[in-house]
């Protein structure tokens, strides 16, 4: 599957466009991350334990979205973006949105 936040691929035309496809998420910290992630706060610098969820959520919504543009029968997606958002009060769990254009694309010079 060929994915780009631009809305072309050089080489390749877009055939056929398929519709939205998105894949979403939605992420709270496990109990160590959240210990982790809470004494980092109070000191200062990276939290890595969250860094380490988000980047999770970031590759789980992706595969998502994969799936959603194979089921729509895409080889391609174009003007791929996230989105992430608080769904909790106090940053108990995390929505992460990865959306995008399903496309059939093919070779330029190729009909």
């Amino acid at each position: 599957m060929m994915v780009t936040t631009t809305f072309s691929f050089e080489g390749y035309r877009i055939k056929e466009y398929r519709g939205i496809v998105r894949g979403i998420i939605v992420r709270a910290p496990t109990i160590a991350q959240g210990i982790v992630g809470g004494l980092k706060n109070i000191v200062g610098g990276q939290i890595g334990a969250y860094t380490e969820m988000c980047e999770q959520a970031r590759l789980q919504a992706y595969e998502r979205l994969i799936q959603h543009a194979r089921e729509m029968g895409a080889n391609a997606v174009v003007g791929l973006r996230y989105d992430a958002s608080e769904v909790v009060s106090r940053g108990s769990a995390t929505e992460v949105l990865c959306y995008g254009t399903a496309v059939v694309v093919e070779p330029v010079g190729r009909s």
